[in-house]
């Protein structure tokens, strides 16, 4: 009848499990503009235009760096989900995460143990305040219990701290897409880095050519009287300055080469791209789709990150916040003791022993207080990182759309300027040759086209970055739909 009612009382306790203290969480508002400042590039537009996009969209998808049609690259980013270590590390961090949700959720089912014993005691009989006719040859104790506790969740402090497992899971998830995103970023871009190398080094060893000839010009002239030694000596310079150029080139090359090899998992050793150009006469800058700023928090995986760390945080204030209640526990006990191994499995042996136990502080000089103030501060925290997140979100697309719109029109000048000075350097060499001009004016024009080239092939690696770094600022075709439900 005891049993009974302790039971009884025990169950009835349970329904108090669906109280829970502390905040609901709302997703606070993000500081966020209506439209994005910047208007799209002019070539952006003349197709489908600059519109919103939304998280279905199949043209800015995961794989978004096929849009710039280079096979090379395409072969080169597809082994940076497979071979990355530090996709790895982040990937590691995302199971460890998903890991503590179940870690978190055991707490809801009670624990059951066994811990079985066999001794035996003898007491000494010259032991003081102690009768010597009780003393015997010793005992024996074999006992078998199986102990039972759990703890009623009245609060909700075990049902928030699975949640914030989860949402803590979720963040770690975002955190892997947005160093994926990153890492397939910084790929392209060093990938762009080593193409314009090889397209510099193209355009020096084309002009330490043209250089050659001239100088083969001024020595003949030289040789015939028809120019002074000068001419020579001029032409000679800007021979070897243009071989210290190219020679230069070589370090950014194979600095570019030893970073995609990182980026893809192999050693430096491993890895050897032969000489590919850009061809910046007919760049592939790719028509990226826009979005709304408010349709930019659902594109982001670090702002997403942000976000779930904001929830979880919320829910620590209520866990500190069930700290104040009491707690309730139920404890059970029960199985065989015997004073031998031949009765101690019989019914006679069986003991048990179940209730429940409350605990609350009374006193702790503050320090519960103290600790849901630490809770709040950092909630606090999570709100102002996720505010920021999101401001330097629209920051890099509006930076991005600006270069991209600037760097349009200042190609379209620069391929002016350059054939400006390729005309210039073939009028003044004509006119060398014909002796109306000196070897000066050669060596002027001749500086002023190489510079221009190099120019032009510089706007162009900075279009490309400019369009690789817009696509990430808009998350790279991911979205929130892909978080997983944990």
């Amino acid at each position: 009848m005891k049993k009974a009612s302790i039971l009884t009382i025990a169950l009835a306790l349970l329904p108090l499990s669906g109280c829970m203290v502390g905040p609901k969480y709302k997703t606070p508002p993000a500081i966020v503009a209506p439209s994005f400042k910047e208007a799209p590039p002019a070539s952006f537009a003349e197709q489908d235009g600059w519109k919103p996009g939304q998280p279905s969209d199949t043209k800015l998808k995961g794989d978004w760096w096929t849009m710039f049609g280079d096979a090379q690259l395409n072969a080169l980013e597809t082994q940076v989900d497979t071979a990355n270590q530090t996709i790895k590390a982040a990937e590691a961090n995302f199971r460890a995460a998903r890991a503590q949700i179940g870690y978190n959720r055991a707490n809801e089912a009670p624990t059951i143990g066994v811990s079985p014993s066999i001794s035996t005691v003898r007491d000494s009989a010259n032991q003081p305040y102690f009768s010597n006719g009780l003393a015997n040859n010793g005992s024996g104790n074999f006992t078998l219990p199986v102990d039972l506790n759990y703890e009623i969740d009245l609060w909700g402090r075990i049902r928030r701290s699975v949640t914030a497992a989860r949402e803590q899971a979720q963040a770690s998830n975002a955190d892997l897409e947005n160093a994926r995103l990153s890492l397939h970023a910084e790929l392209a871009m060093d990938y762009f880095g080593l193409r314009w190398a090889d397209a510099q080094t193209k355009l020096l060893n084309d002009t330490v050519k043209a250089y050659q000839s001239a100088l083969r010009l001024t020595q003949d002239r030289f040789e015939g009287g028809a120019a002074p030694q000068s001419d020579v000596t001029q032409a000679q310079t800007q021979l070897d300055q243009a071989r210290v150029q190219l020679t230069d080139l070589e370090v950014q090359r194979t600095q570019y080469e030893h970073a995609i090899a990182v980026l893809i998992g192999k050693s430096p050793a491993e890895l050897t791209l032969a000489p590919l150009p850009l061809n910046f006469q007919a760049p592939a800058i790719p028509q990226i789709p826009g979005v709304m700023p408010a349709v930019l928090l659902e594109r982001r995986p670090d702002i997403a990150a942000d976000e779930r760390r904001m929830a979880a945080a919320n829910e620590q204030i209520g866990i500190a916040q069930a700290a104040y209640y009491p707690t309730l526990s139920l404890s059970a006990v029960a199985g065989f003791q015997g004073t031998s191994a031949l009765n101690w499995f019989t019914w006679p042996s069986r003991f048990w022993a179940v209730g429940p136990a409350f605990s609350e502080t009374l006193f702790d000089a503050g320090r519960r207080r103290s600790a849901k103030n630490i809770t709040e501060a950092q909630y606090d925290a999570t709100v102002a990182n996720y505010r920021q997140t999101v401001l330097t979100a629209f920051q890099q697309v509006e930076d991005n759309l600006a270069a991209l719109r600037v760097l349009q029109n200042e190609a379209q000048q620069q391929h002016e300027a350059t054939a400006s000075a390729e005309q210039s350097l073939d009028l003044f060499q004509t006119r060398y040759e014909g002796g109306v001009d000196t070897y000066l004016q050669v060596v002027t024009w001749q500086t002023a086209a190489l510079m221009n080239e190099r120019n032009d092939l510089d706007i162009m690696q900075r279009r490309l970055d400019a369009s690789v770094l817009l696509i990430k600022a808009l998350g790279g075709g991911w979205d929130t739909t892909k978080m997983p439900h944990l």
